[in-house]
This record gives structure tokens, C-alpha cells and sequence, in this order.
């Protein structure tokens, strides 16, 4: 787990320092409207969907998730230096496509292979540990994007080299470190053959409304390049202080995660997962409030690291609860598969938002929206808790 661990701290260094640029990259540099910015955050935010629940069967059926998970983490490296010389919306587009296809390949067999180094008692913990590795990296690489622009104003080129290279070291770790885990053969009794990989036991009740109340709740909930930009629009800081607020919500993730994982698992997981968007809706309201300062950046940036904490890792803990080890990766998959297509739903139709309304109007819509949801999909998950400790 560890091992996988510092392969995501430097996959994570990689991947956000490109997104801690990339919303001033698009809007300033290239000259994109935010409708532009909108549709490319929702592919960033999405199009890891085409390939998850297709790449979790993989795992399933070949119980070889970490030979799946290198084919994606390798396939999202290869698309950093091809940023320096893209140019146009649609080479941006197609690059943002292919390194999301890359993620959603690697993160169902990535977990799967978590869940069964771990003791299902203290999953979600687990799957904390894990994600504060990640979010480590998540925050060395928004600072050292600051840094190099804080350098050279315009070196976005600099960036995107740097995140090759972290990229490259990441995968070559995985390849010759992390351990070739076989879940379905080592889920088998001593001497039995390998569990059957049995679709019937993804079809669990259970796991449908988890998928449909994540679903919901994913629609609210907008891209966090929009939020920053909405924090700048008010505060109107230099532009070479963007990469920051990416490092502020991953401080407060890494912070959060393992004591939100353990408090899962002992309070509730499905209700932790519910009641974190409590968190993405304070950082609504910061971003909402008239009032300029250090301030209000530091309250939205920790509740929407307190949400991340509260909700990531542990949709992944309780998705693979729900259901056999044997088709683990495809259940976590589906989970992950909903929450991304109707998080890149949520980022194109509220880049359309601000684009007719306005910053202001816009997030109001969205927040009230959310308001009402929690406690409906709080009432819901309550029918996945009886009988089971998930």
C-alpha cells in the first residue's frame, strides 16, 4: 500500500501541477472563454468515465490489476509533453481526454489492490493513508508550479516538462516495486480454485443506490478550478498566486483524510460519505460572500480539502463493501464511473451558468440545490447501513 502510495504522491506532483496552471493556461494565455474553460474542465473532470467500469472488469477478470493500473498510469505520462507543444482548444481537449482515459484505467484496479492488502475493518483508514500519500504529491506540485511561475512569469512550459518527469519516475516505480497482487486467487480457500468472476454479484441493491445518491450529489458539485477562479474574480490577487489555492485544499486534505477515514469506519461510512458535502457546500458559501482577505480563501480552500477527506477515499471503501471480493474493482469502478460523468455534467452546464448569469447567481443556484439534496440522500443511504457495517 505504501509503494502504491508514493507511485500516486509523484503521478499526483505530476498531474495537479499541470491543473494548478491550467485554468490561467486556457483563460489568459490561450484567450478561451469560460464556456471553453467549462467544456475542457468537464473532460478533465469526466472522461475518465469511458473507460473505469472497462477497465475494473479487466482487473477482475485477468486478476492483474496492477499490470491494468500501469497501462493507465503510463498512457497519462505520455500525454504531459505533448502540453508544451499543443496549441487550440482542441489539442488541449484531446490531450485532457486521453490523460483522464489514462486515470480512469488505473484507479479501480489501484483501489482494488488497496482493499485486499487491508483489513476490511479499517478500510476506510486505509484508503485514507493512501489518499494523504496522494495528496501529498497533489500539493508539491501546485508549489512547485508556483514557484517556477513566481521565476518566470510566463513558464508554463517549465511546468509541463517538470510534470513529464515526475510522470515518468512514477511509473517506472510502479513497474519494478509495487507487488503483483491476485485478489480473486488470494480471496480462495487453501487449496480451492481461484472465485469465479459472477456479474450477479455486482447487481446488489445496495450498490445501486449508492450509485444513484453519489450521482445526484455529483451534479452539484463543481469543478474546483471554478471556485478559485471565482475567489480570484473577487480578490483580483496576481495570477502567479493560482497555484496556491490548489496547495491550500490539499493541505487541508492531506490533514484530514486519515482521522476522517478512521472516524469512518467506526461512525458510518455511508453517512461520513453524505454528510462531507456539508463541507463542499461551506466552501460554496466562502466563495459566495462579499468580503475580500486572506480570510474567506482560507475557509473555502479547507472546506473543500475537509469534503475531498470525507468523501474519496471513503466512496471507494464503501462501494467495495457492497459487494464479493471477486468483482470488487468493477463495483468501486461504477461508483467512481457515476461521480465522474455527472461531475463533468455539473462543470460544462455551470460553466454555461456563469457564462449567461454570472459568477454570483450561478454559485447561489448550485449551493441552494445542494442544500436541499444532503439530507434527502442522507434519509436514502440509511437502507445501505442496516445489516451491514459499510
Amino acid at each position: 500500500m505504501v509503494a502504491l502510495g508514493v507511485v500516486s504522491l509523484l503521478t499526483d506532483v505530476s498531474s495537479e501541477s499541470v491543473a494548478a496552471v491550467l485554468p490561467l493556461y486556457l483563460t489568459s494565455v490561450m484567450g478561451l472563454s469560460l464556456l471553453a474553460y467549462g467544456v475542457v474542465d468537464g473532460l478533465f473532470q469526466g472522461a475518465s468515465a469511458i473507460v473505469r467500469i472497462g477497465a475494473g472488469w479487466a482487473s477482475d477478470r485477468t486478476d492483474r490489476p496492477k499490470w491494468i493500473a500501469f497501462a493507465g498510469y503510463l498512457l497519462s505520462a505520455l500525454t504531459r509533453g505533448w502540453l508544451i507543444v499543443a496549441q487550440g482548444l482542441g489539442a488541449v481537449a484531446a490531450l485532457v481526454t486521453l490523460d483522464r482515459i489514462g486515470k480512469g484505467i488505473r484507479t479501480a484496479p489501484r483501489d482494488a489492490m488497496i482493499a485486499a492488502s487491508s483489513d476490511p475493518d479499517d478500510l476506510a483508514r486505509a484508503f485514507g493513508v493512501h489518499r494523504s500519500l496522494d495528496t501529498i504529491g497533489a500539493a508539491i506540485g501546485p508549489l512547485l508550479a508556483f514557484a517556477i511561475l513566481f521565476l518566470i512569469p510566463d513558464g508554463y512550459a517549465t511546468v509541463f516538462v517538470m510534470s513529464l518527469g515526475f510522470a515518468v519516475i512514477g511509473v517506472t516505480i510502479l513497474g519494478l516495486v509495487v507487488p503483483d497482487r491476485r485478489p480473486r486467487r488470494e480471496a480462495a480457500a487453501p487449496g480451492s480454485a481461484p472465485v469465479r468472476l459472477r456479474w450477479r454479484d455486482l447487481a446488489q441493491p445496495r450498490l445501486r443506490i449508492l450509485l444513484i445518491v453519489m450521482g445526484a450529489l455529483s451534479l452539484l458539485t463543481i469543478g474546483d478550478g471554478f471556485l478559485y477562479l471565482s475567489l480570484q474574480d473577487r480578490g483580483g490577487f496576481a495570477a502567479h498566486w493560482f497555484p496556491l489555492l490548489f496547495v491550500g485544499t490539499n493541505a487541508a486534505y492531506i490533514a484530514l483524510a486519515v482521522p476522517f477515514g478512521r472516524l469512518a469506519d467506526r461512525w458510518g461510512r455511508t453517512r461520513m460519505l453524505i454528510l462531507g458535502h456539508v463541507g463542499l457546500l461551506g466552501a460554496y458559501a466562502f466563495a459566495l460572500v462579499p468580503l475580500t482577505g486572506v480570510g474567506p480563501v482560507l475557509g473555502c480552500l479547507v472546506l473543500l480539502g475537509a469534503f475531498y477527506a470525507a468523501t474519496d477515499g471513503v466512496l471507494a471503501a464503501v462501494a467495495g463493501s457492497l459487494v464479493d471480493a471477486s468483482v470488487r474493482a468493477s463495483a468501486i469502478a461504477a461508483a467512481q464511473t457515476v461521480v465522474a460523468v455527472c461531475r463533468m455534467v455539473a462543470s460544462a452546464a455551470f460553466g454555461a451558468l456563469w457564462f449567461a448569469l454570472g459568477r454570483t447567481e450561478s454559485l447561489l443556484i448550485v449551493a441552494v440545490l445542494l442544500t436541499v439534496a444532503v439530507p434527502i440522500c442522507l434519509v436514502v443511504v440509511t437502507r445501505l447501513t442496516r445489516g451491514s457495517r459499510a
